[in-house]
């Protein structure tokens, strides 16, 4: 019986085998991988911004899945057709829409280590190294928005995920029996709405706090709404301000905000998935001032660290707070000894099994230094500037308030017809050409452009470009 059972075994491990390539395998489709991403990064400066939707279609795989495996160039020549090319170009210099980051090749390298290793980062005895690497990852974003030693960190798949984080945080700390106030204003990411539902303060009391003239939280109406709810008895819980709202790229008067948390009782939470980064450079310093004195900080290295998307992080000022809601255990996993490489990331997030995040991050800042983001960073609040100041001089234009951070929200009045709908259709002008790519908004029924500058490999000569393109957008609407 056993022979037989043997001899089952083995004809599966033959079927089986081309899942573990010999070493010359490895290194021909190794090779062809890797010669594809380097010809991508070629083409990245030229390509459009954005390709047809229908160039996915341009190959057709019948049957999507086989059973015996397709040609290795066959399917890197299907990935570039219809994979890479269809859509939003986010590695593009001319990709200003949304908050893009562009993708660094360092991290993409960072990746293909993290994956090849495929080291477990979650748990410390499991892999120490990657542990490591994880904690002093999250101790230096801590340290880049002013945070103590106290503080604790995870990294996430992104702003949604940090977000959740920081607000089961405040749940656990501040309202685990429910009841306290919700403090927004209406310029929140609606992530944030997903992230009370989740964590089942979805029903809490919400306030919607007044904004002031370039959109940001009008601290009179917050302490307003305090009073108010004290009143009538319900305790302030969590106030969620912004350290750079998606629309406009506006930041909310952090310290003053953090002041008044102080003095009610409230867990302060800001949402700078987009722009809390940005304290790595002087002026964003300056800009963000009053972070660090926020309970917990969402934060998105994708964004304005430039790394590849999936990549966020929760920071919490007093890192009990972390461990206290998410550590947890089971006898199947109990540590193999006591470690001196700081805690375990599963016991400071949602997340148990993880991707080794960390050395998407790591690895960039230790081949380019740390000084190399930081220009970038004061570059592209510059080329915001510039931009705004370039729209400034044009006849025609609303420019819009002069931008906080590197977004500019803007439009095009015309002399006869309606702004709103010509702007729609510039939007779209623009959109469809693929010389940039650029994203809309509405505040208070005004239809706005958004030119939001975050690539790392965006330029004074893109910007130019930029404006060229809506230049030439508005002379052919107008006939």
């Amino acid at each position: 019986m056993l022979d037989g059972l043997r001899t089952e075994i083995e004809r599966l491990r033959a079927a089986a085998s081309p899942l573990e390539p010999d070493a010359e395998r490895r290194r021909d489709v190794g090779g062809r991988t890797l010669d594809h991403a380097l010809a991508y990064w070629d083409q990245v400066e030229t390509a459009p911004s954005n390709r047809p939707w229908s160039e996915v279609f341009a190959q057709t795989l019948d049957p999507e899945f086989t059973d015996s495996g397709r040609d290795p160039a066959a399917v890197l020549d299907y990935v570039a057709e219809c994979i890479d090319r269809p859509g939003f170009a986010t590695t593009s210099p001319r990709f200003m829409a949304y908050i893009p980051g562009g993708g660094l090749p360092y991290s993409a390298m960072g990746d293909l280590l993290a994956a090849s290793a495929n080291k477990y980062s979650g748990f410390a005895s499991a892999s120490p190294g990657a542990v490591r690497i994880e904690n002093a990852c999250t101790q230096w974003l801590a340290s880049v928005i002013g945070y103590p030693a106290t503080a604790a960190g995870t990294l996430t798949s992104g702003g949604s995920i940090a977000n959740l984080t920081g607000i089961v945080a405040a749940r656990e700390a501040r309202d685990p029996e429910g009841g306290g106030a919700v403090y927004t204003t209406r310029f929140a990411h609606y992530c944030i709405d997903k992230a009370l539902h989740i964590a089942g303060r979805g029903r809490s009391p919400r306030r919607q706090v007044e904004t002031d003239a370039r959109h940001r939280m009008s601290v009179g109406a917050l302490e307003e709404a305090f009073e108010a709810d004290l009143r009538t008895g319900i305790r302030p819980w969590l106030v969620v301000a912004s350290g750079g709202t998606v629309d406009t790229g506006a930041i909310d008067p952090l310290p003053e905000i953090a002041e008044l948390c102080q003095k009610y009782g409230a867990w302060l939470h800001v949402d700078g998935a987009y722009g809390g980064l940005f304290s790595l450079c002087d002026e964003g310093r300056e800009l963000l001032r009053g972070i660090e004195q926020a309970d917990s900080v969402a934060l998105d290295p994708h964004k304005t660290l430039f790394l590849p998307y999936g990549t966020g992080a929760a920071l919490v000022r007093d890192g009990k707070h972390l461990t206290d809601a998410f550590s947890a255990s089971g006898e199947y996993i109990r540590p193999l000894g006591e470690s001196e490489v700081g805690p375990s990331p599963a016991d400071l997030s949602p997340e148990l099994t993880r991707h080794f995040r960390a050395l998407r991050l790591w690895l960039p800042l230790q081949i380019a230094g740390v000084s190399a983001f930081r220009a970038a960073q004061s570059e592209k609040l510059a080329l915001a500037r510039y931009f705004h100041g370039r729209l400034s001089e044009l006849d025609g234009f609303d420019p819009g308030p002069p931008p906080d951070l590197s977004v500019v929200a803007f439009r095009y009045v015309p002399k006869d017809g309606d702004a709103n709908e010509f702007t729609e259709r510039l939007l779209k002008h623009l959109q469809q050409g693929g010389r940039v790519m650029m994203s809309g908004t509405r505040i208070d029924g005004i239809n706005l452009i958004r030119c939001a500058i975050l690539s790392f490999r965006t330029h004074l000569e893109h910007v130019d470009q930029a404006i060229e393109a809506i230049l030439d957008g508005v002379r052919a609407l107008n006939g």
